[in-house]
């Protein structure tokens, strides 16, 4: 077992997916119903078609990054399950220009019910990407067309804020790849595992490495600014929270104290403040520790194990795991301290508490008869739902919309690895994402600025 699960390690969904209680939330229209919709019922959810030329370069520069900005934005789209391209064999009309008129019959003769167009522009080191979405029934743009720019070292940034924008328009909610994650890479045999901090966009591209190999690192954890990284190290020998600044790689320990250990750490919404375990004695409580004064509060006073703190969006509660019942179950607390409420009331262990950044619901590891899964819950412990089953699920964090869970996987047997996957909270729309090697404890940052 991890130190994340031995430690201690969002409500019905399929209609909470678009903030809606009813059996279909409406973004924009269906054939013949006026605006592009998107059906939940029940958690099924019946893609919306759409047609996306390849992005037209509109100078020679720009020929290299087109294609690939194109396709970016159509694996973003896709991989939600919202989203279904219709093939480019299967097109009638022909987009050479950005601003040619649209021959919406072509369109609709192919049941594409949204069309995306576009354009890429480089000069020296800068590229430019805008972008025009339409409602093919309607016969109407979505909006205004959009323009996105930077260096051309960021072209797949570029790319996915065009996805965000697209998303958000049809869906109504926050879009959510223009993100990081940060996460454990881990390698060698069990016997001598090496696990280092590594960061890397939603999608898997562009990995760095944090830190080095030589020491192990848990459960890391973003700042809400994205500019700062938490984690649990054994650098010292026992395990030290430390937070790096992630612009210039610099990490420093935070209430190192002797005869003490520190873990799982989270910052408050304002990022003013760090809510963590600290182990004494044989008892472990949650303490507050404000990174301006230094001052440290403890919140806890329990013969127990209170771990896994997160805080609710208006920083006011606090949600934790906790054994004081006799086994693993998730509380929630004021920010301040005081009584704490259980809302865990389901057969099986809770563990890893995670708030959504939407304030509705709030995501969990349980663990019942012998299988482990990532599910949610409103607030006040309702309308429990579980995603996923495995040999091993664990440690969800969400996507900055609240609507898509990471977590960590592991499979059984004597080889059994861990990776990262994500589901949305329908429980749909399960997958691996890509990483070079085996991969644990993810933590998905905001939206970049």
């Amino acid at each position: 077992m991890r130190l994340f699960r031995t430690l201690g390690l969002a409500a019905t969904l399929a209609a909470a997916f678009l903030g809606l209680t009813g059996a279909a939330a409406s973004a924009q229209e269906k054939p013949g119903q006026g605006p592009l919709k998107i059906e939940i019922t029940q958690g099924v959810i019946e893609p919306i078609p759409f047609a996306m030329p390849s992005f037209i370069a509109e100078n020679g520069a720009a020929q290299d990054y087109a294609g690939q900005i194109t396709r970016v934005i159509s694996a973003d789209l896709t991989g939600t399950g919202l989203f279904r391209e219709i093939p480019a064999s299967a097109y009638i009309s022909r987009v050479t220009s950005f601003d040619a008129p649209v021959q919406y019959s072509d369109w609709k003769a192919i049941n594409a019910q949204a069309l995306v167009t576009g354009a890429v522009t480089v000069q020296g080191n800068q590229i430019v990407v805008k972008f025009r979405l339409y409602d093919v029934f309607s016969g109407q743009p979505l909006g205004q067309g959009l323009q996105f720019a930077g260096s051309t070292g960021t072209w797949r940034r570029m790319a996915h804020k065009v996805a965000d924008a697209v998303y958000s328009r049809v869906t109504g909610e926050g879009g959510y790849f223009d993100s990081r994650v940060v996460f454990v890479s881990e390698s060698g045999p069990r016997s001598d595992r090496k696990k280092r901090l590594a960061i890397m966009d939603y999608d898997g591209a562009n990995l760095q490495y944090l830190t080095p190999a030589n020491t192990i690192v848990l459960a890391p954890r973003f700042s809400p600014d994205g500019r700062r990284v938490l984690y649990t190290s054994y650098a010292s020998g026992e395990p030290r929270i430390y937070v790096m600044n992630l612009a210039t790689g610099q990490s420093q320990v935070l209430d190192d104290q002797q005869g003490t250990m520190t873990f799982a750490p989270r910052f408050s919404p304002d990022g003013n403040t760090v809510v963590f375990s600290l182990e004494r004695g044989g008892n472990t409580d949650l303490y507050a520790l404000n990174l301006n004064s230094g001052q440290r509060t403890q919140l806890t006073n329990t013969p127990s194990i209170d771990t896994g703190p997160s805080y609710s969006p208006d920083g006011r509660q606090i949600v934790f795991e906790s054994d004081r019942s006799g086994t693993q179950q998730v509380y929630i607390m004021p920010a301040t301290g005081g009584p704490a409420t259980r809302i865990s009331f389901g057969a099986g262990r809770y563990s890893t508490p995670v708030w959504s950044p939407r304030g509705d619901l709030i995501a969990f590891t349980k663990q019942n008869e012998g299988r482990f899964h990532i599910g949610v819950m409103r607030t006040d412990g309702s309308d429990e739902r579980l995603l996923t089953a495995s040999y091993l699920d664990e440690g969800p964090t969400w996507a900055p919309n609240g609507r898509v869970l990471m977590f960590t996987r592991e499979t059984a047997g004597e080889n059994g690895a861990p990776s990262v996957y994500s589901v949305d909270i329908s429980g749909r729309n399960l997958k691996k994402v890509p990483t070079p090697g085996d991969a644990s404890d993810p933590s998905w940052g905001p939206l970049l600025p």
